[in-house]
């Protein structure tokens, strides 16, 4: 007996170096989808390591192109059917490309009346580059000024002290944009800014994008 103990531990820990050193991207779910192993190839694909995706809900990673497929995966595992199943998918790569591909999901266990696990292989089909960011809106350096103190809470009169100009002008520059962006206030003209991408997003005190780097 414990000879036999002693080889399955040794077989166990060759199918582990195995698994983890396979190109393919594979996982180990539970019957209800939850990862329980996953090898550094999965784990590539998701950004994170193996340990990371434990407990994780693999069709969360992995987005189901057909609801119905995923419902009929799960009513053939509530019957204990043990054929092999299909679901394709779409997932977000690190880099922000958008990839598609196949999940393919093989039923497994050491006893036909046992619930079994879910032994889970990715195939990739294809990727789409992420869209470029738009090119910024167009604006003077005055009103890129303008627009930055305004999105950072400054008032008229700071934004005046600040850029060495009067209030008046200040408020000449702000009823240009909201005129040209047709914005009904300050916070609509600040949320244009960021959507036209004239200010940079994520960054604080605001700027204007391109200044970040400076």
């Amino acid at each position: 007996m414990e000879w036999g103990l002693a080889d399955a531990v040794v077989w166990r820990n060759r199918a582990l170096t195995l698994f983890d050193r396979v190109a393919v991207p594979v996982a180990v779910c539970d019957v209800y989808g939850k990862v329980v192993l996953a090898n550094p190839a999965m784990a590539a694909e998701c950004g994170t390591t193996p340990g990371q995706l434990r407990g994780r809900d693999v069709l969360e990673l992995f987005r189901p192109q057909e609801a119905g497929q995923v419902e009929r995966i799960a009513e053939a595992l509530r019957l204990r059917h043990r054929s092999r199943y299909q679901v394709s998918v779409s997932w977000s790569t690190p880099g922000g490309a958008e990839r598609y591909g196949e999940l393919t999901a093989d039923p497994v266990s050491d006893r036909v009346d046992a619930t079994p696990a879910l032994l889970v292989m990715l195939r990739v089909l294809g990727e789409t580059e992420p869209e470029p960011a738009p090119e910024p809106v167009p604006v003077t350096p005055v009103e890129g000024a303008v627009l930055a103190l305004l999105a950072g809470g400054a008032t008229t009169g700071r934004a005046a002290r600040e850029l060495g100009l009067s209030r008046d002008g200040v408020t000449y520059h702000l009823r240009r944009l909201s005129a040209r962006w047709h914005a009904a206030n300050r916070t609509e003209l600040v949320a244009r800014a960021y959507a036209l991408g004239v200010l940079a997003p994520g960054v604080w005190p605001p700027r204007v994008r391109g200044a970040e780097a400076e």
